[in-house]
Order: structure tokens, then sequence, then C-alpha cells
């Protein structure tokens, strides 16, 4: 079996390690207890979550074992990585809820079941019964406050103002490495690029306190060619659960990528075979457009199911054809005398009435065939009655039902 970190390095996961050589040779050794760990703030996980997950997934294939830490405990202090302002604090239920959801979409990439099975784990359960002094006279030694202001999500916030609580973040998330370590024998800590400084931490606490060798990993970011991160609509973030972000939304986001970025997303958020990839992706003509229909297809398969994402390559076809019985469908709560801007928000088709005017004025609006030239046209002035297809630009088209 090829070692996890060659699958996970051909694939483009991998942007940081350390003692990479001695980590090559535990993984090839031994079955491998590693965790990521993941912040409950919302009640479902979103596509800068996919890359962790999907590496989770590669390394279970691979023998080692899975575990996902929900931060249960750290998300009620908050974590200044990447931010510029203080993250509200969660109630205990808001966690508790938002944990359950987690669960139920990261079964459909890791198994809770069988040989290495994935686990769940809540940091709620060893922080928030801690003794702060017993902590501080244990663990407060192994840490230098000079290095720790030297780490990128801290010093981002020294010039707006880093407060205590948040300071403490980087002592928590190094405190999950070392129980986890004790209490389920855990050497690697896995995660995303921006959480460098606290997985280091980690690997050094348990390195000082018990004089045992632990790892660090983190993977690369999903990002647009020019280097913004992707996963952004017009609606938000792009959500894994389909009462926030629905299958065809999903599958027309992966549908319309940048050619140039087609291979990149195969690699890393589908089980693709390497060899087909670079097969499909070996264009630079139209012929990538059937790239990034299986593109769409995969991730949309993987989130959602076979069933949705069947059903939304169907959508994405008629809605090119013209066959609107196939079509995504909105009932709106309008007649046909309410101005078309308003129509476009409570479709989902535009944020604001003043996004849909723009839209309107830009040319990129039809009802059915008719282009809609004024923004206080109506379905009744248009002339097309309580059913009709609304075109927002090329790519968006949804069959619309007033009542």
């Amino acid at each position: 079996m090829k070692n996890a970190l060659d699958i996970l390095y051909e694939r483009g996961f991998i942007k940081q390690t350390v003692y990479e050589d001695d980590l090559r040779k535990l993984l090839d050794s031994e079955s491998v207890p590693f965790y990521v760990g993941f912040d409950p703030t919302a009640d479902s996980l979103h596509i800068g979550h996919y890359i962790p997950i999907m590496a989770m997934a590669h390394m279970q294939r691979a023998g080692h074992k899975p575990i996902a830490l929900i931060g249960g405990g750290t998300a009620m202090i908050g974590d200044p990585s990447g931010r510029t302002d203080m993250r509200s604090m969660m109630t205990k239920e808001t966690i508790a809820h938002n944990c359950e959801a987690f669960r139920k979409q990261m079964a459909r990439f890791i198994r809770f079941e069988g040989e290495n099975a994935a686990v769940m784990v809540n940091n709620g359960d060893w922080l928030l019964g801690l003794n702060y002094i017993d902590f501080l006279r244990e663990f407060g030694p192994m840490f230098s406050v000079n290095k720790m202001l030297t780490a990128d999500c801290y010093k981002q916030r020294l010039e707006k103002g880093l407060s205590f609580l948040e300071f403490n973040y980087m002592l928590m998330q190094a405190y999950d490495f070392y129980v986890l370590y004790k209490q389920r024998g855990v050497k690697l800590e896995c995660g995303g690029n921006d959480q460098w400084s606290n997985i280091l931490a980690g690997a050094d606490l348990i390195r000082r306190k018990d004089g045992v060798d632990a790892y660090a990993m983190t993977f690369t970011l999903l990002e647009t060619s020019d280097g913004r991160k992707m996963g952004k609509t017009a609606k938000g973030a792009l959500w894994l659960d389909a009462e926030k972000t629905t299958p065809y939304e999903f599958y027309q986001y992966f549908r319309n990528v940048e050619d140039i970025k087609v291979a990149e997303c195969m690699k890393l958020l589908t089980f693709m075979e390497l060899d087909e990839i670079e097969r499909l992706t070996q264009y630079r003509d139209e012929r990538m457009n059937e790239a990034k229909k299986r593109l769409a297809y995969e991730v949309t398969k993987l989130v959602h199911g076979e069933t949705e994402a069947d059903k939304a390559q169907q959508e994405a076809l008629s809605a090119f054809s013209g066959d609107a019985e196939h079509m995504p469908q909105a009932v709106v709560s309008a007649g046909v005398d309410t101005p078309v801007p308003d129509i476009m928000v409570l479709a989902g088709v535009a944020k604001t009435k003043s996004e849909a005017r723009r839209l309107i004025e830009g040319g990129g609006v039809k009802l059915n065939e008719t282009k809609v030239t004024d923004v206080n046209a109506t379905p009744a002035t248009l002339r097309v009655g309580n059913e009709f297809v609304l075109h927002k630009g090329k790519k968006i088209h949804i069959r619309v039902t007033l009542q």
C-alpha cells in the first residue's frame, strides 16, 4: 500500500510538515491515529472544510485512523487565526447541535464504523472542567510568550488589539493535541495552513512534556488563479448543507470554475484516478467543458449523494436546452404586478433589489425570452403570467411560480 504522504503529495494536499522522514517511517510502520480540528461556529460545514476532510478520507483509506475534533471548548473562546475581530461566543446547546450536523456531513467522506473507524470527539469534554491554576502550573512553563507573539495568528491581531481571552487559544489547542496523545495515542495533527503555529505548539508541547515525537501537517487552501479563496458565491459561502446551498447551486459553482483550476479541483475534491484526471484536463479549448461537467458531478455526488447529483446535472442540462420542466424551481409569494427586482430577490438570484436593478440595467435579465429593460417592469407588463423562466445572464435559469 502507498504511503499516505505520497498519496497526499501527488494530489497536491500538503503545504507544510515537520520531521517528514520520521513521519513517513511512522506512517509506513503502523496505523496512526491523527486528528483535525473543526470550529463548530455554524450548523454546516462549508467548502473551506472540504480539503481537510478529503485528506482524512485518503489517510483512512491508507490504513490510518481519523479523529474529528470538534472545538466545543475552544469555540467558547474563539480562534484569532485569520481574523481581524473577536468572534462572538456560543452556547453549549448551539455547539452540540452543530456537532451533530458535522458528523452527518462527514459520514459521506469518512467511515465511522469498521476498520480504522473515525471517531468524533469534543474538546469541551476536557477543557470546560479544567482548573485554571493547575493548568497554568503544569503547562504554562512550556510556552514562551516571546515565541507565541511571533506567530502569524497573533501578529495580525496585535495592530487592532488582541484580548487575553484569545491569547489563550494556542495553549488550548496545544493542550488538545496533548490530551489526544495521552488518551488515544495521537501523534499527528493536521489542518489548514492558517493553523500552522497552533499545530506546531501542540507537537512541541508533547515533545517537551513527555519526550515523545509528535508531528504537524497542514493542507493547501482552495484558491482561484489570482489568489482569492474559492467557495464564495453571490449568496455567501458555499455550504455543504442543501438547505444553505442547493445541490444545483453547488453543481453550477464547480461547473463554472476556471479551466486552469479544474485538474487541481479534481485531485483535491474527488477520488478520481490521476491518470483519468490528466486525460480529461489535457485540453485548453472547449473540450474542457466535459471535464468541468465531470468535476461538478463528482463533487456534488460526494456531498449530496448520487440522486441529487443526477438531478442537478439534469437541471443544468435542462436550463441550457430550454427544458423548463427539469429546471430548478422557485415558488415565490408575489403576484404578476410585483416588480421584477422584487421577484429576483425572492427567487434567490439577487441578494438585494439594488443588485437586481443593476443586472436589469446591464441587460442580463430575461423572463422567458423577453429581455427586461425597465427596472419597474412586472410580469404583467411583460405579459408572461404567473409562471415563467427567469434567466440571469447565461448561466442561471430558474422556473418561477408566483402565488
